[in-house]
C-alpha cells in the first residue's frame, strides 16, 4: 500500500489538485492501493473537504483509497457535509421514504 499525506494545518486548493496529481502517478507506477494520511489535518475547513473528496473522486476505477488520521473536528466536518464515508466508517441515514416499520395490534403506542 502506497502513503499519501496531505499537508496541515489547513490544505488549500492548490494542495488539493498537487495531491490528486500525485494519487494519478501512484497509480500509473502500479500502486493498487493509497492510503491517505490527514493527520496533520489540524484547522480542517471546506477546502480540506474538498481536497478529501477530489481525492476520492480521482482514486474511482485506479484502485483502493483509505483516509486515515482524522482528528475529531475533520470526523465532525466529514460528517457533517455527508462525507464521512471517506474514513471507512458509515454513514447514519434515515430510512427511506415511504418505508414503514411493521406493527403488531397489542404493540403500545410510544
Amino acid at each position: 500500500m502506497r502513503r499519501l499525506v496531505v499537508p496541515g494545518p489547513t490544505p488549500t486548493a492548490a494542495d488539493g489538485a498537487r495531491l490528486c496529481a500525485r494519487l494519478v502517478r501512484l497509480y500509473e507506477g502500479g500502486a493498487t492501493a493509497v492510503e491517505c494520511d490527514a493527520g496533520a489535518v489540524t484547522a480542517p475547513d471546506l477546502a480540506a473537504v474538498e481536497a478529501l473528496a477530489r481525492l476520492r473522486l480521482t482514486a474511482r476505477g485506479h484502485g483502493g483509497f483509505t483516509v486515515t488520521g482524522a482528528d475529531p473536528a475533520l470526523r465532525a466536518l466529514l460528517d457533517l457535509v455527508g462525507l464521512v464515508e471517506l474514513l471507512g466508517e458509515a454513514e447514519q441515514r434515515e430510512p427511506p421514504c415511504g418505508v414503514q416499520e411493521g406493527v403488531e395490534p397489542d404493540d403500545l403506542a410510544v
